[in-house]
């Protein structure tokens, strides 16, 4: 598929006008012959237009070729050194005229709402809310292959000061606070859920034009 707009990340979520990209290895094993039409992990399968692709490894898209890029709920599921290696490779894609959006959990709004929290639960709700706490570990085999296929932990949160100078530092320019819908470009309404940017960070920026 030829697609000037990548989303990588995507979950369920995989509009016609875009190319979808999903790190997850069930991708995989749903894309074998036979075997894979047969595999059901999850409660549903992921859109026949979905494509394995982890944008820490790379996306096979050439540089300098996309009008549009996307993101939602991805970022914070990298370490710190994976996300920055993410935001390279998503430069390396983005043409100058293109626009790249993303959303993450707004790590402001959770401090905040920690503050307010005067119940004895206050810490306890923060780590569940932000993700950042285990309440169980996931032992043997069953255990470990779980955690392998799955990713719902976070390992890095983020406010706007802070990915606004990683963006910077990856050389985008034009960063600003996002919200729903209001990018200028209208193929973006065809990738983003208003539901997942309540209460979230959302972040635009561009690539630098040389």
């Amino acid at each position: 598929m030829d697609s000037k707009y990548v989303q990588y990340g995507c979950g369920w979520s995989a509009p016609k006008s875009w190319r979808n990209f999903d790190a997850s290895p069930t991708v995989r094993f749903e894309r074998l012959p036979i075997v894979g039409n047969l595999y059901t992990k999850n409660s549903k399968r992921f859109p026949s237009n979905v494509e394995f692709g982890d944008i820490v490894n790379g996306l096979p898209v050439p540089n300098d070729s996309c009008n549009g890029i996307y993101c939602s709920h991805i970022l914070e599921h990298l370490s710190l050194e994976d996300f920055r290696i993410a935001l390279k490779n998503t430069y390396k894609i983005l043409n100058p005229d293109g626009y790249f959006r993303l959303v993450v959990p707004d790590l402001e709004h959770s401090i905040r709402e920690y503050l307010d929290d005067s119940s004895e639960n206050s810490s306890l709700n923060f780590l569940k809310a932000t993700f950042l706490g285990r309440e169980k570990r996931n032992r043997g085999l069953k255990g470990f292959i779980l955690d392998w296929l799955g990713n719902s932990y976070h390992l890095w949160m983020w406010d706007f000061k802070s990915i606004s100078q990683e963006l910077k530092n990856a050389g985008f320019v034009d960063i600003r606070r996002a919200t729903y819908g209001d990018c200028t470009d209208p193929l973006f309404k065809d990738a983003e859920d208003e539901g997942r940017w309540v209460d979230c960070l959302g972040v635009e920026c561009r690539k630098t034009i040389h």
